[in-house]
């Protein structure tokens, strides 16, 4: 399995041979496996050790004092899901798993070598970083301004994209085991709004969602449904690297 930590990045930047190799080995020394519902971290938590989500599904979450929980996003294999955490005292959101979920485990200080290296590596992970909170913005515009529909879509389409990045999907299907909790978490709904909403998704043929998989069935409509543009995913440095059917590029 090749390794998707370096084909998100790579979507940015290609790499040498010695630079794939270091990324390799980096996410090959250290691995965890987490339970469904399981932290990665914890919010108020610290650790010297950055993730990488290198299978399954996870989640930025706040838990609000009345049990409430918000998504902010959520992370699939590629994914870094605490960058800051060698530079903050200790994380402000939590990260868990949804499905089973391994992780690798990067010491902070191989980390702040990669970020303060001058090299391809180093660029590429500020680039993942700056797409992370692209990512979390466009969450922040779908609580402020998009109506149930179109967020919703906005989601999916999104979701199409990221998982055509790092090659996870089959045709215009990939896996996105979620419930209708996690829909409405994510999307600041109810869960009975939420499912409204998906039915008319379903009802529009635009998506089916069976089995913890998610096709798009018309990538074109679904994406003007969603009034989407991908700039936030700064894909827009990608040049000759095919992936399964599609550049990600070519999907914004």
């Amino acid at each position: 399995m090749r390794n998707p930590w370096t084909m998100k990045m790579e979507q940015f930047t290609a790499f040498s041979d010695m630079e794939r190799r270091r990324l390799d080995e980096l996410i090959r020394a250290r691995q965890d496996q987490h339970a469904p519902k399981d932290d990665i971290i914890a919010d108020g938590a610290h650790s010297g050790l950055c993730h990488v989500v290198l299978s399954g599904l996870a989640c930025r979450y706040k838990l609000l004092p009345d049990g409430g929980r918000q998504i902010m996003a959520f992370l699939i294999p590629g994914d870094l899901c605490d960058a800051e955490i060698f530079i903050l005292k200790v994380m402000d959101h939590g990260v868990a798993a949804i499905t089973p979920t391994v992780t690798a485990l990067i010491p902070a200080d191989d980390m702040k070598a990669l970020l303060r290296e001058t090299s391809s590596l180093g660029e590429a992970l500020w680039w993942g970083t700056m797409t992370d909170l692209g990512v979390l913005r466009e969450r922040i515009v779908d609580e402020g301004r998009r109506d149930a529909y179109v967020r919703i879509a906005h989601l999916f389409y999104e979701m199409l994209v990221r998982y055509r990045m790092v090659e996870l999907t089959d045709g215009d299907s990939f896996e996105f085991p979620i419930t209708q909790t996690d829909l409405a978490d994510a999307t600041g709904l109810t869960p009975a709004h939420a499912n409204r909403t998906l039915q008319k998704l379903r009802a529009d043929r635009l998506i089916e969602l069976s089995g913890g998989v998610l096709t798009v069935l018309d990538p074109a409509r679904l994406k003007q449904a969603a009034h989407f543009n991908g700039e936030y995913l700064h894909l827009d440095r990608v040049h000759d690297r095919a992936s399964v059917g599609q550049r990600a590029g070519d999907l914004v």
